[in-house]
């Protein structure tokens, strides 16, 4: 049975910072959609992200037109295009020495078929709630949480950790990267969440899940009012960071 999804998408500059670094954006006919967190200073993370976002849409579409509508084929297109985009980031800043330096973190998600396909760089996250349940689809590719996926560190330990904003991984900092992919089945009533770290930082797992799920198929109003509720929470709580969510529901097609 193949998928739809209703998507909505609301992004915030937070209570601290003075622009905004988050770029997201998406393409309903191959239910395509990215958020990217942009680092750099100066105006290069507003520059990097929405560089990263433009790059990986038109060469995630490019790929699927050729290639065909298959989960394999879209493994491959998104692959592909975080390589486009970190090459675009790159050059920019090569080109340009007052951004160089600049660069930004990756999440997308493509739905294809009954399948969920998903590619990151950086500490953008993805989420899949499931009657109520919370489960993270992405790994975070910063030091705390390398360190405490290889046993060197506890979560606690790293949850008070100053090292918080130290990234591994991000997109048009090197010339090459190395996306980490995912992929899992969906079913009707499914909620998929893409969100910058301003959203993670502040709002836990579980009050993410509860603030999100529904007994119900959601309209669009809904799914929007659900992410302004989840940037406003975070931003009761601090929000230091640019906040950005993209919700998807799933649907029988």
């Amino acid at each position: 049975m193949a998928m739809t999804v209703l998507a909505a998408a609301q992004t915030d500059i937070g209570c601290v910072r003075g622009n905004n670094e988050d770029s997201f954006g998406g393409d309903a006919e191959h239910q395509i959609y990215v958020v990217c967190d942009g680092m750099g200073g100066v105006a290069g993370g507003e520059v990097a992200s929405a560089i990263a976002v433009e790059e990986f849409l038109k060469a995630f579409g490019v790929a699927v037109t050729v290639g065909g509508s298959d989960a394999e084929t879209s493994k491959s297109a998104l692959f592909h295009a975080a390589i486009a985009a970190n090459r675009a980031v790159y050059d920019r800043a090569l080109r340009e020495p007052h951004h160089r330096g600049m660069g930004a973190t990756l999440v997308a998600a493509h739905v294809i078929g009954e399948r969920l396909m998903v590619v990151n760089v950086g500490d953008s996250r993805a989420y899949l709630f499931r009657e109520g349940e919370p489960t993270q689809l992405t790994l975070d590719h910063t030091f705390l949480s390398e360190q405490v996926r290889r046993g060197l560190m506890t979560q606690a330990m790293a949850d008070e950790s100053p090292m918080q904003s130290v990234i591994t991984r991000a997109i048009g900092i090197e010339e090459s990267v190395e996306p980490d992919l995912f992929g899992v089945d969906l079913e009707q009533g499914d909620l998929v969440l893409l969100a910058s770290d301003g959203l993670t930082r502040y709002v836990a797992d579980e009050e993410i899940a509860q603030m999100v799920s529904g007994s119900e198929l959601a309209g669009p109003q809904e799914l929007v009012e659900r992410c302004e509720k989840l940037i406003e929470l975070a931003k009761e709580r601090g929000g230091a960071d640019n906040i950005t969510c993209i919700l998807l529901q799933s649907a029988a097609a």
